[in-house]
């Protein structure tokens, strides 16, 4: 695939997110005023998300989902709203999702390999989609199935844009996460803009922050390689991922796919309590249709995310209630919220949580507080004067010490002194979020079959991820305040302030270009299965081939261990196999002996030329893999009658069953 080609699709991309969120930007401002503009770039996506969905499911085309659109835009034409002094005078949020979006790419341009952690599942899952577009989508994994076993709306939301915008998986895998960076940049930058306007760049420090851990483990001496690594890895039988970490291992995972949306609904949980009383009640209704969006696109997207997001849009909505004697938001957000996506909560049928267990094994106090030591420290310091008139509060900290929970104990107290105050601002309330989840996790972890050592990892993965967004925005926007009040971001002038942005724009550009790839690439590219080319040559060429071939397929490849090079067809082509990584499919269906029969089957078809046809029949398998790493699994042996080589190139054969 050529630069000239790979550029072409990201202004394709780019031209496409731009399009929509022109399109519904004018239809936000009434709510939002001037934060309609920033607000509709991930607003749009969802939107957009949402209506190729229903298309699919209504079995539509989902580049339909285009049409509405383009009746708003051309209603906004007809209306002349879009004038060029809007777009001059909104063209600094442009460049915050422009500076973050190319900084995101450029990094995933020194690595877009499809090849470690989760990337092959994920991939799999937008080659799915894209290869064919029905709801629920076909599991690539287990032929006959579905993903109504797993969230995936988010691989569905990538795979619509590339579908409409003309760009293949492989390089749509490496758009993702620049897309959802940018807009995440965008919406922290909005809710800074909204609290501490003097600040408002604060909150963007989130993303490349690092936790006490990283500084820890690069002052003991540890390999520069396994720094960052071993900075997620701190409290024992657990993985405690922050914003920075999540984006650079490059993963295209649901837990970060769903950030862009929670900076969306964190900044409109602000704008909703800061703003309220002065909106009309068309304006109210819009703001609550958009608060609704971004919370009902939580599970389907990553579902751990609205179980912790949901109880702070309803503490929102109590303290509207509380300030302005209006229960609509409180009233109505939850309902619409399901609503939007009641056909695939209908459609659910996951086996993945067997309910809620009790933790036996509490964080390390040294251990927690490298992890969550930053954002302690400001709250600390913020609870002093609430500690001095109300020194009461050390009861919370003294009681959980007391009791063996010392991680704990040492959150409480920030928390304590927030609850105790007569007003909590937006700052508090995201504060007051993230130490609740932190604690929460001290007592409770949700059920799953990740085994005894880490019985409770992917709770602590999935909520750290979300507390380290809500205590970073909630305590940067406390800095920011603290800042503004010394008065010293009066003393810089509108000069210094563009030249400082500038620089950390081109510091954010830069660092990506001087990074030395070192992953067997002479050139930097965004196609993720560029390397196939040079490591796996005999797949390369047939995963091109296989492509190209339209139409309803059900393959046979060789299964192996989970976080292997097994199931690499299946993942890079979206043809579903009889069966890809077996312990994914053991965490989703639950179902061991349903999966031990197909790698059985499996064997029997490379292996047992009287069993071979009968069993690809069992499973409407039409296609047969043998490349090098079926040839090293098995003893392969096939029928002489029934299978028709249809390609074979370097070493590697297709057979298409007649």
């Amino acid at each position: 695939m050529s630069p000239e080609a790979q550029i072409l699709m990201v202004v394709s991309w780019l031209v496409l997110i731009k399009a929509i969120q022109c399109a519904l930007w004018p239809r936000l401002t009434a709510a939002l005023g001037d934060f309609a503009y920033p607000a509709a770039y991930p607003l749009s996506i969802l939107v957009f998300g949402a209506a190729s969905w229903y298309l699919a499911l209504l079995h539509l085309p989902v580049q339909a989902a285009l049409l509405p659109f383009l009746v708003m835009g051309g209603y906004a034409l007809w209306r002349r709203e879009y004038t060029a002094g809007d777009f001059r005078r909104f063209a600094h949020w442009d460049a915050v999702f422009l500076v973050f979006f190319l900084s995101m790419l450029l990094l995933r341009a020194v690595n877009p390999m499809i090849s470690s952690g989760e990337k092959f599942m994920e991939h799999a899952f937008l080659a799915s989609v894209m290869r064919e577009p029905v709801v629920p989508p076909l599991d690539p994994w287990f032929a006959g199935g579905s993903l109504d076993i797993y969230y995936y709306m988010g691989h569905w939301i990538m795979g619509a844009l590339g579908i409409t915008a003309g760009v293949p998986s492989r390089v749509v895998f490496n758009l993702g996460l620049p897309t959802v960076l940018g807009a995440a940049a965008v919406m922290a930058y909005a809710t800074g803009r909204l609290i501490v306007p003097k600040m408002a760049w604060l909150p963007l420090a989130l993303f490349p922050l690092i936790n006490p851990a990283f500084i820890w483990e690069a002052l003991s001496g540890v390999p520069a390689q396994t720094v960052l690594w071993n900075s997620t890895r701190v409290i024992d039988g657990t993985i405690n991922e922050y914003t920075l970490f999540s984006f650079l291992w490059g993963d295209l995972h649901p837990h970060v796919l769903g950030m862009f949306n929670q900076f969306l609904l964190i900044f409109l949980l602000c704008y909703a309590l800061v703003k309220w009383k002065g909106l009309g009640r068309n304006a109210r209704i819009i703001l609550i249709v958009c608060t609704a969006v971004s919370l009902g696109s939580m599970p389907p997207i990553n579902s751990w995310d609205v179980l912790l997001y949901a109880p702070l849009v309803v503490a929102a909505g109590f303290l509207i209630w509380r300030r302005h004697r209006d229960p609509w938001f409180l009233v109505a957000v939850p309902p619409l919220a399901i609503t939007l996506y009641a056909p695939y909560y209908l459609q659910l049928s996951g086996a993945g949580v067997e309910g809620v267990g009790l933790v036996t094994s509490v964080s390390d106090p040294v251990q927690f507080l490298l992890v969550h030591g930053f954002f302690l420290a400001v709250l600390y310091a913020a609870s002093a004067r609430d500690l001095l008139h109300r020194p009461w509060l050390l009861g919370a900290p003294v009681l959980f010490g007391l009791a063996g929970y010392v991680a704990a104990g040492i959150a409480s107290l920030p928390l304590a002194a927030i609850l105790s105050r007569r007003r909590l601002s937006p700052a508090d309330l995201l504060c007051a979020a993230g130490l609740a989840i932190v604690i929460a996790c001290e007592f409770f972890y949700l059920k799953d079959n990740m085994g005894d050592a880490y019985y409770r990892m992917n709770t602590v993965f999935k909520c750290y991820s979300v507390a380290w967004i809500l205590l970073g925005t909630g305590t940067l926007l406390l800095l920011g305040r603290w800042i503004a009040g010394t008065g010293w971001p009066d003393r810089i002038t509108g000069r210094q302030q563009r030249t400082l942005a500038l620089a950390a724009a081109v510091a954010l550009i830069i660092v990506p270009l001087v990074i030395d790839p070192g992953f067997g690439h002479d050139s930097r590219s965004l196609d993720g299965l560029a390397w196939l080319e040079t490591q796996h040559p005999g797949d390369a060429g047939a995963v091109a081939w296989l492509q190209t071939q339209g139409g309803t397929h059900v393959l046979v490849e060789a299964v192996g261990n989970d976080y292997s090079y097994a199931g690499r067809i299946s993942a890079f082509t979206g043809i579903p196999a009889i069966l890809g990584q077996p312990s994914h499919e053991q965490m989703w269906r639950s179902n061991w002996s349903a999966i031990s029969e197909r790698k059985d089957d499996v064997q029997a078809i490379y292996e047992d030329p009287a069993q071979c046809l009968a069993l690809m029949d069992q499973y409407g398998a039409d296609t047969l893999y043998v490349g090098d790493l079926e040839e090293e699994t098995y003893q392969i042996d096939l029928p002489v009658k029934g299978l028709v080589p249809v390609y074979d190139t370097d070493g590697t054969r297709v057979y298409e069953r007649t």
